[in-house]
């Protein structure tokens, strides 16, 4: 049993836990929401180059599906276990309710290193995945995406696969509401514009409208909401996906970036950096350290290069972790200046750190809400198969911002009637929402 997982389980259950009691829900009805509705582990076979037989291990977790059918990726990783399965599966489930999307939580994996196999071995793993948990996942019940280390192309075998056996069951479904099942997945298998983008996407627009809420309060952060975006200093730890379209949107939307890093280190330019231009020079020099753009050119007379740890306890207004977890921790809370913390990875911040922070006025987004942009896009894909319907990318980025603004507007207001922090008041409504269709 994997010690990540099994600590990455606890918390889960523990955060739920602490919620539902402060709700004074009964011990029978936390049991409810604590526990899975389905594990599957999976055990299937597959030929390898050499031509021999492995057998591969996977899960399948089911965690509740009060409001929706089950939805969450499907990672490829070696450290792929029940607990971290079980503990992503259950906060899918309030990261749907949350959203305000009609979804539960799921989650899958298969244990395995896929930088250790050939691309057809890749292919045949995919689709032995797909063909074992074909009997239980479908466009209504459970509805797959990518994850760690899988993408649309490991969709497009999977979705690929599952077809082929649901039309030889002669199902009912069209085949764009077959394709429903996966999300993900590449445009001409009924994949969405926007998708690449939403995660990132919806942090800059949680963000924008957390901004505008706080100007309308006079605490101590008034000064700070009331200035221009221009203003506003903000740092991003992670270079990925989601930490480079955060930081590309949020320039576009006149922030100034002026840290980023990735794994190797990362670069601080005080005066405010060049985005695309520092993922050009990363793209070089296979590394964010080193790159000093401001506007398209890279001098090391612009900026200083720092580790990730400095990144985090920079004099910035926001910082954004979207890496790792567990990053901002008692060993670093109190060097932590930003005054709004925007959770694009998942569990960034400790409960130690979540308290002090908190306690120190600093304005926590959780990864919950922060990082709901992806998921709520997979939703717009899947809403999109099931009636044979493809939307223009403007469409699918309107949607997005009207459903992540009435996410944040929603617990914003139970935030400040029960003077709540945004984690907890998060977490209220996503079990007042579970609670209020389970039978």
């Amino acid at each position: 049993m994997s010690n990540t997982g099994k600590k990455m389980l606890e918390s889960a259950l523990g955060v739920i836990t602490k919620t539902a009691k402060g709700l004074k829900l009964p011990d029978a009805t936390i049991d409810r929401l604590l526990e899975s509705d389905a594990v599957h582990e999976l055990h299937f076979s597959v030929t390898m180059d050499d031509g021999t037989e492995k057998i591969f291990t996977a899960y399948r977790i089911e965690h509740n599906n009060a409001l929706g059918p089950y939805k969450g990726g499907i990672r490829f990783h070696p450290n792929v276990n029940r607990d971290e399965v079980r503990a992503l599966a259950t906060l899918m489930t309030i990261k749907c309710a949350v959203a305000g999307i009609p979804y539960g939580g799921g989650k899958g994996g298969v244990i395995f290193d896929p930088k250790t196999v050939s691309g057809g071995e890749l292919e045949r793993i995919s689709r032995a995945y797909a063909r074992a948990i074909s009997s239980f996942v479908g466009p209504e019940y459970d509805v797959p995406a990518p994850d760690v280390n899988t993408n649309p192309q490991i969709m497009r075998w999977m979705v690929d696969e599952y077809v082929k056996i649901q039309q030889a069951r002669k199902t009912h479904y069209t085949k764009s509401q077959l394709w429903a099942t996966f999300t993900g997945k590449p445009l001409d298998l009924g994949g969405t514009l926007g998708r690449t983008e939403a995660t990132g996407r919806g942090g800059v627009i949680i963000l924008k409208a957390l901004l505008s809420k706080l100007k309308t309060q006079t605490t101590n952060h008034k000064s700070q909401a009331n200035s221009n975006t221009q203003s506003l200093k903000i740092a991003v730890q992670g270079f990925g996906n989601v930490g480079y379209y955060f930081a590309r949107l949020a320039e576009e939307e006149k922030f100034t970036i002026v840290a980023l890093s990735d794994s190797k280190g990362g670069v601080y330019v005080k005066e405010g950096l060049d985005v695309d231009a520092t993922l050009k020079c990363k793209k070089e020099k296979g590394s964010v350290a080193g790159c000093y753009c401001k506007g398209s050119v890279c001098n090391i007379a612009y900026g200083k290069t720092i580790s990730n740890e400095e990144l985090l306890e920079l004099p910035v207004d926001i910082l954004v972790p979207a890496a790792l977890e567990n990053v901002i921790n008692a060993q670093n809370m109190k060097k932590i200046k930003a005054k709004i913390v925007v959770e694009m990875a998942n569990g960034p911040v400790t409960e130690e750190a979540y308290e002090y922070l908190t306690k120190q006025g600093v304005v926590i987004v959780p990864d919950v809400l922060a990082n709901s942009g992806g998921v709520t896009v997979s939703y717009l894909e899947w809403y999109q198969n099931m009636k044979g319907e493809t939307w223009r990318e403007e469409k699918v980025n309107k949607r997005l911002k009207k459903m992540m603004e009435e996410a944040l507007d929603i617990i914003w207001k139970k935030s400040v009637a029960k003077k709540l922090p945004l984690k907890q008041a998060a977490f209220e409504v996503a079990i007042e929402r579970i609670l209020a269709k389970m039978v």
